[in-house]
């Protein structure tokens, strides 16, 4: 499996055998490839934007994705993949042992409110991957129900591409589309009204499925993020603007702004990040796990 030109770690009894823009994924050093029943899952401090993986790390990152994402699979009342955390100490807190799935070809997204590519096709077309949505909508208006707008996973530093529901069932099936909408749906309605409970409004997310050995449909990869979601302070909400998101905004901000230098037409790597940036970056995502957990985040 090709994957990113990356430097990843050698850990005793495991073999490394992709690279994904955040995650490294290791197959038990003595099984045939492809073979193993589980996977190590190794959640680096990478940051991607913009399609580029950076070459500034954020510390930490990697351990709050997999802590905030065992958390919430705690929470789901969904079949999930974590099979262990009986791991390398080297990758401890940041690792997880999963089932081998065989991953559907499609990004799960479940819309609450209404920004990012969304909001940017309604402007054109008064839909979001195909769905008709009331006119007069403004970036942050709350989509009552939440909609289902599926994408088509692209390569690693290919960015995803949106797609109707009637793609994905071509794509994939008819039963296996309406079984990963309801899925997604009920994962979004569930995580919804917890994080609200804790003063955090969950604007989208994207869950990925696979099948188990058993054919059985499983919540697999990371799940409920910073890094697949949009977490918005609810004091803070306001419909009609842009809203300050617990994620990598930061980062975002800095490589568009003048201070970088930096020309995201240009097709050249983005510069490194400042240390006040990579700062910034780190509390927020430290704040989204503790506010959601109620714990205290430990390194």
């Amino acid at each position: 499996m090709a994957g990113l030109e990356t430097e990843v770690l050698e850990l005793p009894e495991w073999r490394h055998v992709y690279s994904g823009k955040v995650r490294d994924l290791y197959e038990p050093a003595g099984s045939a490839p492809e073979t193993s029943e589980t996977i190590l899952v190794v959640a680096s401090d990478r940051i991607s934007a913009y399609d580029f993986v950076l070459d500034t790390e954020i510390p930490d990152k990697g351990k709050v994705l997999t802590q905030l994402s065992l958390w919430w699979f705690e929470q789901l009342q969904v079949p999930h993949h974590v099979v262990s955390l009986d791991v390398p100490e080297a990758v401890a807190g940041r690792s997880m042992v999963v089932q081998r799935l065989d991953m559907y070809e499609v990004e799960c997204i479940a819309r609450g409110y209404l920004t990012g590519s969304g909001l940017a096709e309604y402007r054109e077309s008064g839909t979001v991957t195909g769905i008709d949505l009331p006119a007069g909508l403004v970036d942050g208006s709350k989509l009552e129900p939440a909609i289902f707008t599926p994408s088509a996973k692209a390569d690693v530093g290919e960015h995803d591409e949106n797609i109707t529901f009637g793609q994905m069932a071509r794509l994939i099936g008819d039963t296996p589309a309406d079984r990963l909408r309801q899925l997604t749906l009920d994962v979004y309605t569930r995580a919804e009204a917890i994080a609200r409970e804790r003063g955090i409004i969950l604007a989208d997310t994207k869950v990925e499925f696979g099948l188990n050995a058993s054919g059985q449909i499983v919540l697999g990869d990371e799940v409920l993020t910073p890094d697949s979601s949009r977490f918005w302070d609810a004091d803070d909400y306001a419909p009609g603007r842009s809203q300050p998101s617990f994620d990598k905004q930061f980062v975002r901000d800095w490589l568009t702004g003048p201070e970088s230098g930096w020309d995201r037409a240009s097709g050249e790597a983005p510069p490194e990040l400042p240390a006040d940036v990579v700062a910034k970056t780190r509390a927020r995502y430290v704040e989204a796990y503790e506010r959601l957990t109620g714990r205290a985040f430990t390194a």
